[in-house]
């Protein structure tokens, strides 16, 4: 029903930036919430940031994304960005876009829909 698709991965060294998008298809969205997670080999999936898509200052940060990391949208695109700055080797991951109805949350169980990841990797 809802298809998301990462792009914007990469490769770059500690200090770099890199901006991911995530385009949605299936439906429009005006409601709900999208959100970015990574996942690290032989480490669970941890959740980044999330953002509204009514309210675009309605947004949750992990501590490890505060200052750094800044998620934003375009309902118009149905497209999330996760802009990505002074990235460190362990942010370092195959990154995720997800949606969920209502507000922005942080647990992955509450997402409905995935995409398939975009990797990212840092080096030193």
């Amino acid at each position: 029903q809802v298809q998301l698709v990462e792009s914007g991965g990469g490769v770059v060294q500690a200090g770099g930036s890199l901006r991911l998008s995530c385009a949605a298809s299936g439906r429009t969205f005006s409601s709900g919430a999208m959100g970015w997670f990574r996942q690290a080999p032989g480490k669970e999936r941890e959740f980044v940031a999330a953002i509204s898509w009514s309210s675009s200052s309605n947004t949750l940060y992990a501590n490890s994304a505060k200052g750094r990391f800044t998620i934003s949208r375009d309902n118009a695109k149905n497209t999330v960005y996760l802009q990505m700055n002074s990235l460190k080797p362990e942010d370092a991951a195959v990154y995720y876009c997800a949606a969920k109805s209502l507000g922005p949350a942080s647990l992955p169980s509450e997402y409905d829909y995935w995409g398939q990841g975009t990797q990212v990797t840092v080096s030193s």
